[in-house]
């Protein structure tokens, strides 16, 4: 089964398929009734965060090192990736015992990073380099220059694409009637891959890509009609914030992408939260991205038969605090404010029981001078039921005449106090 694209690379997904599967899990495409339920819909999860490595990046990285020679392989091989390719990346290197360099942003969650050494052992070395995934690519890439190695990146190149593809693949061998097809986009890797052999064997289908709200790299890039670097991203998204796409990817996913959409990360919080409390399915935040868009398209997915691929479940525990953060404050049940109480006795015990509503619980008090508690404001956050609480809870500040700002309306002084 071959595609060819307008960018003059054939892909065989097909021998990609044979290629990698002495080391890859062919994963499940299960329908899902919570969601089905909920969107009178046939939705069904590709379940990548099954794979071995726990991400479909294992794909490409294998499909890439199996593809070069004995002597390219011996020079060793490098690699950049916020985590998931470098999973991918280093169990590929114990696989095929070559040598291996890891460079990875200095952010990456300390799961990512632990389970890359687990996977490429002696293998590989990891180094920690830059904010960013586009940082730490320039290093590695430098590196790979100057000691003569063989650069895997993590999703600009044919053999990578073709790889990402083989989801599709199985996918349509399992459920080959698909009305919607719903994928994360990060640097373009995987739609590109499994946009093209969808546009092949099955054109019918609807595929929509989905990128996080905080870093519309591919978005913006077919608004301009050529890749861009954006300046500043949210990194939030770790799997699927990058600064810039691929320029392969990006001619690709321009003719195969029939919509894309951006997901805010509130809502990406939302749905992991959910997906681990009604099904107990673990997703890191790129991978609920597919899902975290069905409300938006639930009127035309309705009666339709929906795909969404599960694109990873490497999330750190560390990090669902920050999670549940997100998700109160993208649903409107989390508020912070700076309170200035009037200074005479009993103040703060009347804004308790006069303002706040039954249901509502102060989570967080802090008074901003230390010092100077008399007359300095003090910092407060409040967990509602309800969104619809909100209102009450403003229109009661004000009739108190409670002296107040709201700090989730001013990003700087939210992001400076919270």
């Amino acid at each position: 089964m071959n595609t060819i694209t307008d960018t003059k690379y054939y892909m065989d997904f097909e021998q990609a398929t044979k290629r990698i599967s002495k080391v890859v899990i062919r994963t499940p495409l299960q329908l899902n009734l919570t969601l089905s339920r909920r969107y009178n819909a046939n939705v069904y999860l590709k379940r990548e965060d099954l794979q071995v490595v726990r991400s479909y990046k294992l794909r490409g990285a294998y499909n890439m090192m199996n593809s070069l020679a004995a002597g390219q392989l011996e020079k060793g091989v490098v690699c950049a990736s916020a985590g998931n390719h470098a999973q991918g990346f280093a169990y590929s290197c114990k696989k095929m015992n070559v040598r291996g360099v890891v460079f990875m942003p200095g952010i990456t969650p300390k799961q990512k990073v632990n389970q890359t050494r687990m996977f490429g052992e002696d293998c590989i070395e990891i180094k920690l380099v830059g904010d960013t995934y586009d940082d730490c690519s320039v290093a590695a890439k430098k590196y790979t220059e100057e000691n003569g190695m063989i650069f895997i990146p993590p999703f600009d190149d044919p053999r990578i694409i073709e790889g990402q593809g083989t989801v599709a693949v199985e996918i349509l061998e399992d459920q080959s009637d698909i009305d919607y097809l719903f994928l994360p986009v990060g640097g373009g890797g995987l739609s590109a891959g499994v946009g093209s052999y969808f546009k092949t064997y099955s054109p019918k289908t609807k595929i929509i890509g989905l990128e996080p709200e905080g870093a519309p790299a591919m978005y913006e890039s077919l608004k301009a009609g050529h890749p861009v670097t954006l300046e500043n991203i949210d990194r939030f998204v770790d799997g699927a914030a990058v600064k810039r796409v691929g320029d392969l990817t990006f001619s690709i996913c321009k003719e195969v992408l029939d919509d894309l959409h951006l997901v805010p990360e509130g809502k990406v919080c939302s749905t992991i939260l959910a997906l681990y409390n009604e099904d107990a399915i673990v997703v890191e935040p790129a991978g609920a991205l597919s899902i975290a868009a069905l409300d938006d398209f639930a009127g035309l997915i309705k009666n339709k038969n929906i795909v969404c691929i599960v694109t990873g479940g490497n999330n750190d525990i560390d990090r669902m605090p920050e999670i549940k953060e997100r998700s109160l404050q993208y649903e409107g049940l989390k508020h912070y404010f700076l309170i200035r109480f009037a200074q005479r006795p009993g103040a703060l015990k009347e804004f308790v029981n006069n303002v706040l509503g039954p249901q509502d619980d102060i989570t967080r008090f802090e008074y901003m001078q230390k010092t100077n508690k008399e007359s300095g404001p003090a910092l407060v956050g409040i967990e509602l039921q309800n969104r619809d609480d909100y209102q009450v809870l403003l229109d009661k500040m004000n009739s108190y005449h409670i002296d107040f700002s709201e700090l989730n309306k001013d990003d700087k002084l939210f992001g400076y106090l919270v």
